[in-house]
């Protein structure tokens, strides 16, 4: 069992050992779409969850605790953000006697907008859309009843106006239960992955990254070559390192208080601290954490409601973020609804 836990830690670090130089360098990665984070309970925990995850939204953060629930399960996240952008995330996942897979997808979009050009810096009268999109395959196994391992597989997408981008990255995740007030120390490296390259070919000659320095006609199509090299941009890799346990805890599990605290490493930004709780009494549950040394948020808080029924659990939850200086009003604040279904 150490065995497994040493291999798998080392392979988590590893590539953060590598590139740790670069941690301090703020704004140098791209797809910034994959730093939002899902889940509306989650969220109201202040993001402090990689240790928590037990259910299908283990998919984005800690892909190890896909495995700790047997039931089949659908997840859907609305995420309504600042500027009118809005964020979905839908999710599935099934349990095999090998262990548990999941397909998910994540979508960020926004309203058409007025095309500019650098000559005049006035609107066109033309339009142009933009959107991200990431799809990922998930693979979760449970070892032993204290600890499980995880891995993300996903196609990644970012198109603006007519020119696409493409990448491709891997999530990794563990946990470990140390069987003592259900204390339990999660791990999670995200968006591991080659860097990305937007393909721009507006001459129209089917080839990109050409030379518009050399004065050269080097496509052969008579004129000098139009298409600049593009510049290759970084995943925004993150690692997260998290500890989450019972302060109390019923007999019958009907009602219980969690905390959780995490440190996540990002390499485009500086580390945050998470802190989070949860409390269950019945089939409610109240939330509340917060981000420390993170710019954009920091409180938030949420609740969530469970319904059983016959066929199924229902599960509604909703949060709500301080984002300080980019707080208009309480309504004009992102706020996320998620719903779970397990069957």
């Amino acid at each position: 069992m150490k065995k497994y836990i040493c291999i798998i830690a080392l392979v988590i670090l590893l590539p953060l050992l590598l590139s740790a130089e670069i941690f301090p360098k703020v704004g140098t990665a791209g797809v910034q779409f994959l730093k939002l984070g899902i889940d509306a309970r989650a969220i109201g925990m202040g993001e402090a969850y990689t240790a928590v995850t037990d259910d299908i939204s283990s998919v984005y953060w800690n892909p190890a605790g896909l495995s700790l629930n047997t039931q089949n399960q659908v997840f859907y996240s609305h995420t309504e953000w600042l500027a009118e952008i809005q964020h979905e995330y839908f999710a599935v996942s099934h349990y095999f006697d090998f262990g548990v897979l999941a397909f998910s997808m994540s979508y960020l979009h926004m309203p058409e907008m007025e095309v500019i050009t650098e000559e005049s810096w006035v609107p066109t009268g033309e339009m142009f859309n933009c959107y991200d999109l990431a799809a990922g395959l998930t693979y979760s196994y449970q070892f032993t009843d204290k600890f499980s391992f995880g891995i993300t597989g996903k196609f990644i997408r970012e198109e603006l106006d007519e020119y696409p981008a493409n990448g491709l990255s891997v999530d990794l995740g563990t946990l470990y239960n140390a069987g003592w007030n259900n204390i339990t120390i999660g791990m999670a490296m995200r968006n591991f992955g080659p860097d990305m390259e937007f393909n721009i070919d507006e001459d129209g000659d089917g080839l990109y990254d050409e030379d518009v320095f050399d004065l050269l006609d080097n496509d052969g199509d008579g004129l000098i070559d139009e298409d600049r090299e593009e510049m290759p941009f970084k995943l925004p890799m993150n690692f997260s390192l998290g500890l989450a346990g019972d302060l109390y805890r019923s007999d019958d599990d009907s009602s219980y208080l969690i905390a959780s605290l995490q440190l996540d490493s990002y390499v485009d930004r500086q580390e945050t601290y998470n802190l989070g709780a949860e409390y269950k009494i019945g089939k409610l549950c109240l939330r509340s954490g917060y981000q420390f040394e993170y710019d954009a948020a920091g409180f938030s808080a949420g609740l969530g409601f469970i319904i059983p029924t016959s066929s199924f659990i229902v599960m509604l939850d909703y949060s709500y973020s301080d984002y300080g200086d980019l707080t208009e009003s309480f309504m004009l604040t992102p706020q996320r609804f998620t719903i779970k279904l397990l069957y």
